[in-house]
């Protein structure tokens, strides 16, 4: 009888043992490598970002539908409230503008875009999901609807051709063949500023 004891006694020490490894081992594997991520909703898109200053990054990067130039812009400091806005505001427009030069007007489930803060975080990304080495600066996901970018890399051309891709694959009612997809990307990229 105390042999048994002892074995349910064991058991269940080991149990806890193990939940309070795993436990501690996510925990420091989560609060060690990356931020937890944040986002913004905008109309049409979801952001996620990992910090304050990536958001500014991406607030400086991505100028399209900008308001003009101001005293105050020039000498004040947005606040983050201010920089959310912002970029709300630029993606919303930017997106409205890719469906117009597309011709592509259809409701559709919001893009998430991803913003890495540098090459290294956004190869990572792109290891773990496809298990092989990243030779490109941002690409669109149709499995997950989601845009990857390095906001290090980044300028108002390359998202509009990343939701370009988006917008397109899910318009048609059938995907078209990448090369089709890419030329129309490439269009929207040169013609964005007409």
């Amino acid at each position: 009888m105390k042999f048994l004891y002892n074995q349910v006694f064991f058991k269940k020490n080991f149990l806890i043992f193990i939940q309070l490894s795993l436990f501690f081992l996510v925990r420091g594997v989560v609060q060690g490598e990356t931020p937890a991520w944040k986002s913004i909703e905008t109309k049409y898109t979801i952001i996620h970002y990992q910090s304050l200053e990536v958001l500014k990054k991406f607030n400086d990067k991505v100028s399209y539908g900008q308001e003009g130039w101001s005293l105050r812009r020039l000498f004040s400091t947005p606040s983050s409230d201010e920089v959310i806005d912002r970029i709300a505001k630029k993606l919303d427009i930017l997106f409205e503008r890719v469906q117009e030069i597309l011709d592509m007007r259809k409701k559709m489930k919001k893009v998430i875009i991803n913003v890495y803060d540098n090459k290294k975080q956004l190869h990572d990304a792109y290891s773990r999901i496809y298990k092989k080495s990243c030779r490109i600066r941002a690409w669109y996901r149709y499995g997950n609807n989601t845009i990857y970018i390095n906001v290090d890399d980044l300028h108002e051309g390359m998202l509009a051709h990343e939701l370009a891709h988006a917008i397109i694959d899910h318009y048609l009612l059938i995907r078209p063949p990448a090369a089709s997809a890419e030329i129309l990307a490439r269009y929207v990229d040169t013609h964005l500023k007409e």
